[in-house]
């Protein structure tokens, strides 16, 4: 490839010649939820507290077939959505993927990220999962998108991470010598990867990486060709990530994996690595964690546009004065075994789950009419037995969204 526009064009004809991401179309809308497209419980995460608006303008950049962008409607009810995309063989199917399910709320253009310029205002949220990566000039990509972010709006960005794709790199490689001049067939490049892998003995290192993380997604060509044959990446490293953070001009919110990037849990048994370790910044503290757990294989993380409003609950007068509400992210309400926002199954104590059925009794949920009359943490307290610190706890495990008072 010798120019942005060569690469451009070769990665538009790989999506054209397998839509990506290959999901099914359904009747109905998609199951589930992933919290980081669902406005309230991504802001709530980002701020600590419940966005004062709902009727926000959300953009998919990249969106594919269409997939985030599907549940990018059904998640947010009050939401506009925009999507764009390099690939109009993907659009067409994101098209019919949001008729079929009846996300009505949305538009779609065959659109670069670098020209998203030419789309009508700001967005209060972008979400850009897997796809700056595979950007000739990733910075360009997150600059263009930085400058249709809302002030206080979210951006929420998936990239590779070289550490725990390094195997991949290497099929990728072995895939593109065996090919020679007929690298750039992508189905070509599938055919030879599979006969690659069901050639190699099966304790061979590639082999044995494959079945263990990615083989149940690649049975599909679309995934096989979308890891192991795209024309375009660029995987990175917490250094080369932050400079790219550093490009968009955006504040760096955090990882929306928080219990991975915890020192704690790699050496906090040695209480003197630990005290050295508070010699390190943020980001060295995040090339140490990724040097010594080297399985990360992307990051996932919160951009923001200042001002970015957030709570402070350290005190009990402002959390007692706060308004709560369970998170929407969660599955198996109402029970005390449920999945919480990341899909764990999380065990409620009975006071737990007294508390949170008072959250949802609490007139600012959607059904009951009247906000105004909407309970305090210190009113909901008053009813039952548990303590502020079960309000905390509840608080760090993102199983509730807090209002200010």
């Amino acid at each position: 490839m010798n120019t942005e526009q060569d690469t451009s064009t070769a990665v538009q004809r790989l999506y054209d010649t397998y839509p990506f991401p290959p999901e099914p179309l359904l009747d109905e809308p998609p199951p589930g939820y992933n919290w980081r497209w669902n406005w309230l419980a991504a802001y709530s995460f980002c701020t600590g507290q419940k966005p004062p608006k709902q009727d926000v303008r959300i953009l998919d950049a990249g969106c594919g077939t269409g997939v985030g962008t599907e549940y990018l409607v059904h998640l947010n009810p009050q939401a506009s959505v925009v999507g764009i995309d390099l690939s109009a063989g993907a659009l067409e199917v994101a098209r019919e993927r949001c008729r079929r399910s009846g996300a009505d709320r949305v538009e779609f253009h065959h659109l670069s990220l670098y020209d998203a310029d030419q789309l009508e205002g700001k967005f209060d949220l972008i979400n850009c999962v897997g796809v700056l990566h595979h950007l000739p000039d990733p910075i360009r990509g997150i600059q263009s998108l930085a400058k249709k972010l809302a002030p206080g709006g979210l951006m929420h960005i998936f990239v590779y991470a070289e550490l725990g794709r390094w195997e991949i790199q290497l099929m990728q490689k072995a895939i593109a010598l065996v090919q020679g001049n007929q690298r750039g067939d992508y189905q070509d490049g599938v055919k030879v990867g599979r006969q690659l892998f069901e050639s190699l003995p099966e304790n061979n290192r590639l082999v044995k990486r494959e079945k263990e993380r990615w083989s149940l997604e690649n049975q599909r060509d679309a995934n096989f060709a979308d890891m192991y044959v795209h024309p375009q990446e660029i995987d990175y490293n917490i250094e080369t990530l932050f400079e790219l953070i550093d490009a968009s001009g955006l504040e760096f919110i955090g990882f929306s994996n928080p219990q991975y990037w915890q020192l704690e849990r790699l050496v906090g048994k040695n209480p003197d690595l630990m005290e050295r370790a508070k010699g390190l910044s943020n980001r060295e503290r995040y090339r140490l964690i990724e040097l010594l757990d080297p399985e990360v294989s992307h990051y996932e993380f919160f951009l923001g546009r200042p001002p970015i409003l957030k709570a402070d609950w350290s005190s009990d007068e402002a959390l007692l004065a706060a308004i709560p509400e369970r998170n929407p992210c969660l599955s198996g309400w109402p029970s005390q075994s449920l999945f919480n926002h990341d899909y764990q199954l999380i065990h409620l104590s009975d006071e737990e789950f007294e508390f949170l059925q008072a959250c949802d009794a609490n007139p600012t949920a959607p059904t009951v009419p009247n906000p105004d009359e909407a309970k305090t943490v210190g009113d909901i307290l008053a009813g039952v037995t548990l303590e502020l610190k079960g309000v905390r706890s509840l608080l760090n495990q993102q199983l509730i969204m807090l209002t200010p008072g």
